[in-house]
């Protein structure tokens, strides 16, 4: 039965219309996985010596031990970006007179054979190799590694059934928020240290299988977890239904004073919740607003006359206008399955750009204000990210626009967004230039001729006149769509 199930997703794929297109893309994205777990391999064989100059006089074992919980942390926040879950497979099986159990176990291992399986095992590996073994030999190797790898497998079942529960609630954001927080931002912060809390755990393990016995059985309960969730809740009718039942009435009141614009605007919001590779773009924003805890209480990016370094202009149009540059590069690809529905209606692609207008400057004012608490680190980068708003709100939208819509391509929303290079063509490429240059080209002449503070006025205030100049700024770009619609339509058409 295994071989008839192999045999029949064999089929499946060959008998795709995009065939020869998934045989490119899996053919890259392998390459890609090789270079990748090449550099985590190299990364492994000299992380004793990059410990050593890190931490220099450190037992680098120690070390090693007190930052794994650290690495089981980033694993977990990759692996929820990154890892797919086998829904759709199940969708095109379930029908098939096999039996469910079977069909789950086959798709639950089907997904374990991935690149993220063995990055733990080619990190630490080597080093334990290399440190561990000559001074305590290959038990203690063993049980050290297998801890490890087993604790890593745990993650990999544990989010099968984490992002299948949670993924499409407000809950799944808010514990993501709160590990990452709780994890990185408390040593961070110096609340308590994490790592030294978790290390006796991975020392032990050096001398002892129990850690590894616990791993084990955590290992095969999360297997066993994620199997009951999905056995439990393999039905048709449930996994169609699911998806409509999260999102009725999910809309901004808010966007109703708006007119037609305003109830575009909600069906845009509506296409971004309800669908998965828009909800990614979304997720991404939220995490990208903690982008500043990088530079901003960095002691190497502050001069001792209270000045400011220029890259902190960078990271509050990043901050400010990281879901308008992420979901506004693919424009109208959003709706490339609907397009002809907005051609035939009477004002309908002036209603449909004006909308996603209103959308993107209302996100992008809330990653405003709850970029606010970075006043905690000082005034200026209240007064950074006020201009960089005004700016991006300003200006920076229609460029990013204009751009986005020089020949657009079309998407499959319910694709993940990581590895997914659809609707994206040469100027989402080539916009990240004007989009690095627009912001300095306005702030370096003011900010080197009189100072910091007189290049951030010089933001704000082009940024404003922009505002107060939006309806004609906009209707240049509503034209662009009105003269190449027919020829935005046909590329729609373009079989993915």
């Amino acid at each position: 039965m295994v071989f008839e199930l192999i045999r029949l997703q064999f089929l499946k794929s060959i008998r795709s219309t995009s065939f020869a297109k998934s045989v490119l893309i899996a053919v890259f994205l392998g390459f890609l996985a090789l270079l990748l777990l090449s550099y985590v391999f190299l990364a492994g064989l000299f992380l004793g010596k990059i410990i050593e100059q890190i931490a220099p006089g450190k037992d680098p074992v120690e070390v090693v031990c007190s930052g794994l919980v650290f690495f089981f942390l980033l694993e977990f926040m990759y692996r929820y970006f990154l890892q797919n879950l086998p829904v759709i497979e199940l969708e095109s099986l379930l029908h098939l007179p096999i039996g469910k159990k079977r069909i789950i176990h086959m798709l639950l291992i089907r997904s374990f054979i991935s690149p993220l399986s063995i990055i733990a095992l080619l990190l630490f590996l080597p080093f334990g190799i290399q440190v561990i073994l000559p001074l305590q030999g290959i038990s203690a190797l063993v049980f050290w590694i297998g801890t490890i790898v087993m604790i890593s497998w745990s993650l990999h079942w544990f989010m099968l059934w984490f992002k299948q529960r949670f993924e499409d609630s407000l809950i799944g954001v808010l514990i993501v928020f709160a590990l990452l927080l709780l994890g990185g931002g408390s040593t961070y912060l110096g609340w308590f240290n994490l790592g030294e809390i978790v290390s006796p755990l991975f020392t032990l393990a050096q001398e002892s299988f129990i850690p590894l016995a616990v791993a084990l059985i955590v290992c095969l309960t999360g297997y066993f977890l994620a199997f009951n969730y999905y056995y439990k809740n393999a039905y048709l009718e449930d996994l169609s239904k699911e998806e409509e039942a999260k999102f009725v009435n999910q809309d901004f009141g808010f966007f109703s004073r708006f007119g037609l614009a305003g109830e575009m605007a909600n069906l845009e919001w509506k296409l971004i919740i309800r669908h998965k590779k828009s909800r990614s773009f979304l997720m991404l924003s939220a995490f990208f607003l903690l982008y500043g805890m990088i530079f901003y209480d960095n002691p190497q990016y502050h001069s001792e006359g209270g000045g400011f370094n220029f890259i902190f202009i960078f990271v509050g149009v990043f901050i400010t206008g990281i879901f308008m540059i992420q979901y506004g590069q693919l424009f109208l690809s959003w709706n490339s399955s609907n397009f002809d529905f907005f051609i035939n209606r009477r004002a309908g692609i002036e209603a449909l750009v004006r909308g996603k207008y209103l959308l993107l400057i209302s996100i992008s004012l809330l990653c405003f204000l709850l970029s606010v608490p970075y006043v905690y680190f000082g005034w200026k980068f209240l007064l950074i990210h006020l201009a960089t708003w005004l700016f991006n709100a300003g200006v920076m939208i229609h460029l990013i626009i204009y751009l986005a819509l020089w020949k657009p391509k079309p998407m499959d929303l319910n694709k993940g967004a990581m590895f997914n290079y659809e609707g994206v063509g040469a100027a989402q490429f080539l916009m990240i230039i004007p989009m690095m240059v627009a912001p300095y080209a306005v702030y370096l002449p003011f900010a080197l001729l009189i100072n910091e503070y007189a290049g951030l006025a010089a933001l704000a205030t082009l940024g404003v006149i922009g505002i107060l100049g939006f309806k004609k700024l906009s209707q240049i770009n509503i034209n662009r769509v009105l003269s190449n619609r027919y020829e935005i339509s046909s590329s729609f058409r373009q079989e993915l």
